[in-house]
């Protein structure tokens, strides 16, 4: 008798709820089922519960609430990650707490979030565009998480001096992925670092800390007129296009809500084309994982400029969109798995 095909495979994807709040699990039930091809298969109203659910419902994808009361977002995560490894899509609030939260969240596996705080209670509806589109784009993705090692300082050979900028691009999984390379970066190298990671407003100021509070090099959210220093990463502030310009001071970094017509702000595309522009043959593009074609134009520039371009390896993503186009499109010179992108910047630089 033929195995009978999975809900993934008959285009349903099955998905459980887990949050405290009933006015979110009953909007969410909302969202839901009225979505085609999306099937609400259980909820549950805390992280106990929500194990006992998990295994024998077995979703295809996860809501869960990060702050809920005894057993909390994070801790019912890890026992996910732990016995049923399932795409987590984390409900996240724009407060210190939660952001910092959510971030170890995405570290431990979880594969994207939502801010729940960016719209009131009552309009949470508004946000059911986003929450259906990131249930489907992790659907068919892989968690991943830190294993040990995968942090360690590389320190062999050192850098060559002949690259001035290194430009990374982001989408889903990206946090984890750039947790799993900058804190492999020595203190002294010789180029610079600017990050488009896309993420909500609030977020990658907290992104940055995180980050920096694990790496010998300098970590922190970009402004406007910063000058570009050696061992120095900069991320693009969420809303913001970050393009990298040069005058007698050297390259800088200019903010800017133009071009509005780009799908994401702040763009992939928009930072590396401004690379290849600028730094030419001493450039580098290192695009990881994420949905969509982000970064595939402006990775183009910095290789038709001669410079140096990178992708992350569809075993290692979370989701194999970002890099295969650019893959697909002959403009990567290396394919390689997320933990070993650091040693061949340092290789390459």
């Amino acid at each position: 008798m033929p195995a009978k095909p999975s809900s993934m495979q008959m285009g349903n994807i099955r998905v459980l709820t887990v949050d405290d709040s009933s006015f979110v699990r009953k909007a969410l039930k909302r969202i839901f089922e009225a979505e085609h091809g999306i099937e609400l298969v259980g909820e549950a109203r805390s992280g106990r519960e929500a194990l006992e659910k998990i295994a024998s419902l077995r979703p295809d994808v996860i809501t869960l609430d990060v702050m809920m009361p005894e057993m909390d977002g994070i801790e019912t995560l890890r026992a996910i990650m732990d016995a049923h490894p399932t795409p987590v899509l984390m409900l996240s609030q724009l407060t210190r707490d939660g952001a910092e939260l959510t971030l170890r969240a995405l570290e431990m596996g979880a594969m994207d979030f939502v801010d729940k705080s960016s719209t009131g209670m009552m309009d949470f509806f508004d946000l059911a565009r986003e929450i259906i589109a990131k249930v489907r784009s992790i659907a068919a993705g892989r968690p991943m998480r830190i294993a040990q090692g995968d942090r360690q300082l590389c320190r062999d050979g050192g850098t060559r001096g002949i690259v001035d900028v290194v430009a990374i691009g982001a989408s889903t999984g990206g946090p984890l992925a750039l947790s799993m390379i900058l804190p492999k970066f020595p203190r002294e190298i010789t180029f610079s670092i600017l990050i488009v990671q896309h993420m909500p407003r609030g977020f990658t100021a907290p992104l940055a800390a995180r980050l920096a509070a694990a790496s010998e090099i300098t970590v922190r959210e970009a402004e406007e007129g910063d000058v570009l220093s050696p061992g120095v990463a900069l991320i693009a502030p969420a809303g913001l296009h970050m393009f990298l310009r040069r005058d007698e001071e050297g390259h800088k970094v200019q903010l800017d809500m133009e071009p509005v017509e780009e799908i994401h702000r702040p763009s992939v595309d928009v930072l590396f084309r401004s690379v290849g522009e600028q730094a030419g043959e001493r450039s580098m593009g290192v695009l990881l994982t994420g949905m969509g074609s982000d970064g595939v134009k402006g990775m183009r520039v910095i290789k038709e400029k001669g410079g140096y371009t990178i992708a992350q390896n569809e075993a290692t993503s979370a989701i194999y969109g970002m890099p295969r186009v650019a893959i697909e499109a002959n403009i990567v010179d290396r394919v390689l798995p997320v933990t070993a992108i650091a040693g061949e910047i340092l290789r390459r630089a």
